[in-house]
C-alpha cells in the first residue's frame, strides 16, 4: 500500500514538472502579453522600456490581448536620439511610442509575401493624428531587408535589424535602425490654462467652483508630478441626490473637489488595469485610508465607485503626460458628504485620563449689530461665533483695497466647540486671518479652528 501511494507521488510529480515545461514553451501571446515584462528580458532596450512605463503606453499595448501587434523597439542609443528630438517632452515622446505601435502583425515571411503596404497604429487610434498621417508605411526591401516609415511622402526608411520575438500573426517585436518621426508628430495641447480646458469640456459650473475655492492652485501644484482630474459635466450638478453646493461649507467643497483628482497619472486605459477593489488615493485621501476610491471596469466602460455611488469615466479630453483630464457623468460625492450621513462620532477618552476642562475667558462682547469697522477690529472686544456670521452677513466689510460682500446662507458648525468659541477682532486687517490659508497658523488674537473655517471659505479669500 506504501509502495503505491509513493508512486502515485511521483507521478503526479513528474505530471506538474512536465505542465511547468510546456507553460514555459507556449507563447507570451497566448498566457496574456506582457511588453515590459517582456522586454526586460533585453538589456538593450531598456531605455524604450522605461518610456513605455512612464507614458503608460505599455498598458494601451497590454489592453489590446485579441489585436494583432508589432512592437517597433529602439535600442539605447537609438531612443535617446527620440528623447532629445521631442525635447525630453514626455507627451510628445507618448506620440511617438504610440506610432511605434503598430496594428498588426508583420515579420519578415509576411513584407516579403505581400511586399508595401500601411498600417495603422495607435498613434492613429487616438484620433490625435492629422488625416492619416498616424499610420506607418511597411516596405519591401532588396534582398532580406524589409523596414517601417512615416506616411508623409519621402519619409525615412527604419530599416528591422532584429526580429526580437515572433508569434505568427499575434504578435511582434522588431527593433529598427532609427525612430520613425515626421513634422507635428511632436506637437502637443497647451495645458497651461486649466479652466479654459475645463469650460471647453463642458464643465463650467465646476470651472468657477474650483476657481473660486483656490484649490485650482492644488490643480496646477500636481500637474507637473502627477496628476488625473475627474470632471463633472454641468447637468451633475443639476441631478437627483447632487449635494447642495450653495449650501456646502468652505471645506466640505473643497474636500469635494478634492476628491475628484487622483495625485497621479492615470490615463482612461490605465485605469482598466487596476485590479478590481484596489483603493486609490485621491487628494482628498486621509492617512487612515478614508476618501479613496475603487474602479469598476467591465469592456471598455470604466467607473469609479465611492463606496455609495458609481460615475461612469466618459471622454479623454486632454492626455498630456503627466497630467490627465476625463469627464464623468456624475459627482463623485465622500461618502461622509452625503445628504443625511451621519456625524462622525467623537473619538472615545482613554481609560482613566483625567477629564480636561476648558478655560473660558470673560471679555467684554459687542452688541449683535455692531457694524464691522476698521476701529471695531482693532478693538480688545469679542463676539460669540454664532454672532459673527450674522455681523458678516448684515454687510460688506469695508477695509483698504477690497471689499468682501455679506456672506451668502448658514454655515454648517463642523464642530461641537464651535458652538462656544470667540473670534476676536483684534487684527490691525481682517486680510491677517483671511490668508492664513491652508495650514491655518496662530496669530494673535484668532482661534485655530475658528481661522481655518474662515481661511477656505470662498466669501472671505483674498
Amino acid at each position: 500500500m506504501a509502495a503505491m501511494q509513493q508512486g502515485r507521488r511521483q507521478l503526479l510529480a513528474a505530471a506538474t514538472a512536465l505542465l511547468a515545461c510546456l507553460l514555459l514553451l507556449l507563447p507570451s501571446a497566448a498566457l496574456g502579453r506582457n511588453i515590459t515584462a517582456i522586454l526586460d528580458g533585453y538589456k538593450e532596450y531598456k531605455l524604450y522600456n522605461k518610456y513605455l512605463s512612464e507614458t503608460k503606453v505599455c498598458d494601451e499595448i497590454n489592453s489590446r490581448q485579441s489585436t494583432s501587434m508589432t512592437i517597433l523597439v529602439l535600442s539605447n542609443d537609438a531612443m535617446t536620439t527620440l528623447s532629445k528630438d521631442a525635447g525630453g517632452s514626455l507627451p510628445a515622446i507618448k506620440n511617438a511610442l504610440r506610432l511605434h505601435s503598430v496594428l498588426d502583425y508583420y515579420d519578415r515571411k509576411k513584407v516579403k509575401k505581400y511586399g508595401d503596404e500601411s498600417a495603422a497604429t495607435l498613434y492613429q487610434a487616438t484620433g490625435d493624428a492629422a488625416s492619416t498621417t498616424g499610420n506607418v508605411k511597411v516596405v519591401d526591401q532588396d534582398d532580406k531587408n524589409y523596414g517601417f516609415s512615416a506616411a508623409t511622402p519621402g519619409a525615412r526608411i527604419c530599416t528591422v535589424t532584429k526580429e526580437v520575438e515572433t508569434h505568427p500573426f499575434k504578435f511582434a517585436i522588431l527593433e529598427v535602425t532609427a525612430p520613425i518621426e515626421f513634422d507635428g508628430l511632436f506637437d502637443v495641447p497647451s495645458t497651461d490654462n486649466l479652466t479654459r480646458l475645463l469650460e471647453r469640456a463642458g464643465c463650467k459650473v465646476f470651472a468657477a467652483l474650483v476657481a473660486s475655492s483656490g484649490v485650482l492652485k492644488t490643480y496646477e501644484g500636481a500637474m507637473d508630478t502627477g496628476l488625473t482630474l475627474f470632471a463633472p459635466n454641468d447637468d451633475a450638478f443639476q441631478a437627483k441626490g447632487a449635494p447642495d453646493i450653495k449650501n456646502m461649507s468652505g471645506a466640505d467643497l473643497v474636500k469635494l473637489l478634492e476628491y475628484h483628482a487622483l495625485p497621479a497619472y492615470n490615463p482612461k486605459t490605465s485605469l482598466k488595469a487596476v485590479k478590481a477593489g484596489a483603493p486609490l488615493r485621491t487628494l482628498a485621501t486621509t492617512k487612515a485610508g478614508k476618501d479613496d476610491i475603487t474602479v469598476v471596469a467591465k469592456g471598455d466602460d470604466v467607473s469609479l465607485d465611492t463606496g455609495k455611488s458609481k460615475s461612469r469615466v466618459a471622454d479623454t479630453v486632454v492626455d498630456s503626460v503627466p497630467f490627465c483630464l476625463l469627464t464623468v457623468d456624475s459627482l463623485l460625492v465622500p461618502p461622509e458628504l452625503y445628504v443625511g450621513a451621519p456625524a462622525p462620532a467623537p473619538a472615545p477618552r482613554r481609560r482613566g485620563a483625567p477629564r480636561r476642562r476648558r478655560r473660558t475667558r470673560t471679555l467684554p462682547r459687542c452688541p449683535r449689530t455692531m457694524p464691522i469697522t476698521r476701529t471695531t477690529r482693532q478693538s480688545s472686544c469679542a463676539v460669540p461665533f454664532s454672532h459673527t456670521f450674522q455681523i458678516l452677513r448684515s454687510s460688506p466689510v469695508p477695509f483698504p483695497g477690497k471689499m468682501i460682500p455679506p456672506m451668502q446662507g448658514e454655515v454648517k458648525r463642523q464642530e461641537q466647540i464651535w458652538e462656544q468659541s470667540v473670534f476676536f477682532f483684534t487684527e490691525p486687517d481682517l486680510k491677517t486671518f483671511t490668508g492664513l490659508a491652508p495650514k491655518c497658523k496662530t496669530a494673535s488674537g484668532v482661534r485655530v479652528h475658528l481661522c481655518s473655517s474662515f481661511a477656505q471659505s470662498s466669501e472671505l479669500s483674498t
